[in-house]
């Protein structure tokens, strides 16, 4: 059953072209330049119950746009949204209650509180009953292991710990739909594959609906099996992990391992090498040429092993983002 319907949904701004110069800034009080800038445009997408979908783009594609019209911070400049059945920008109480949205640059919580206060405050503007409250607060203060935390002021937690706050506070009310906007932004290594894990377990036990924008591929890698890629305001793909690599790059890596004392002098004929640290030796080629490629290799060499991978994900993405900016003109760039 789809939970979220969008359907030519658009958005854009009139952003105001501010010139150098004294002269021109005081010319400006009275005669205004602006340009219309488009950061959503006509976009379609339905988005199932129970789905984890990655929303990827790079800076200025779109993403936080779509969320914010999806939470109803802000209003279309046309086309219509459906989530749950009611339309964000309405902004009904019931709605409120039934979707949460966390912004990995944006706090909602009380800077120099403990963040067991602002969970209170939570509590009273969503209207919580206290035993549920306390038993989702104790829950999810387990699962991400922060109840000794709960007591200390929120500027005093680093930012791992901000961020494990952020999505309690989000999910105290037990919401339908979660909206995450970089939710690992900055955060390292360590605290990144917590709040995945979190947030994996978390969705298949409660089978709530999640859209997620990351920068980290590996937090795609790791929670989400569908992606939509959005340049430009627009949707540019829409399918699985694989088959973004499918669509997107036309090459594949092969990983060797020479038997001993084999030389690695000719391998160049057959593929770009990539690299060579005897007795390993990665090559690339294209994806349609692999079984003809091999076959030359091992007629020639003698090999002890094999892997044939697609490229790294990230490469991936960023090939796609770099097309996306070549094929488009500055005064065409997206908020």
């Amino acid at each position: 059953m789809a939970i979220i319907e969008i359907e030519q949904l658009t958005k854009s701004y009139q952003v105001y072209q501010k010139q150098e110069g004294l002269l021109a800034a005081v010319r400006g009080l009275w005669h205004r330049e602006y340009r219309d800038v488009e950061a959503v445009r006509a976009i379609d997408l339905t988005v199932d119950q129970g789905e984890f979908v990655a929303f990827l783009g790079p800076n200025g594609a779109g993403k936080t746009t779509t969320l914010k019209l999806l939470s109803g911070v802000i209003y279309p400049t046309s086309g219509t949204a459906r989530v749950m059945g009611h339309i964000p920008w309405h902004r009904d109480n019931d709605y409120r209650r039934r979707f949460a949205l966390v912004m990995g640059q944006k706090n909602q919580l009380w800077w120099d509180l403990p963040a067991q206060e602002s969970f209170r405050l939570h509590e009273q503007i969503y209207r919580i009953d206290g035993t549920d409250f306390q038993r989702t607060l104790d829950e999810l203060s387990d699962l991400l292991s922060v109840r000794d935390l709960l007591g200390r002021p929120v500027r005093e937690l680093s930012l791992g710990e901000r961020m494990k706050m952020e999505l309690i506070a989000a999910l105290l009310h037990s919401p339908e739909v979660l909206f995450l906007d970089e939710p690992t932004i900055g955060l390292d290594v360590v605290a990144q594959h917590n709040i995945q894990q979190f947030l994996r377990f978390y969705q298949e036990e409660r089978k709530i609906t999640i859209l997620l924008t990351s920068h980290y591929m590996k937090d795609i890698a790791a929670l989400c099996r569908r992606v939509v890629v959005i340049t430009d305001g627009a949707i540019k793909f829409d399918g699985s992990l694989s088959g973004i690599v499918d669509s997107f790059s036309g090459s594949k890596i092969l990983r060797l391992q020479l038997a001993d004392g084999q030389s690695a002098d000719g391998l160049e004929r057959f593929a770009q090498v990539e690299s060579i640290v005897l007795p390993k030796v990665t090559l690339r080629c294209s994806r349609h040429e692999v079984t003809k490629m091999l076959a030359s290799i091992l007629g020639q060499y003698q090999v002890d092993d094999i892997a044939v991978e697609d490229p790294p994900l990230e490469e991936v993405i960023a090939k796609l983002y770099q097309d996306r900016d070549s094929a488009s003109s500055p005064s065409e760039a997206t908020t």
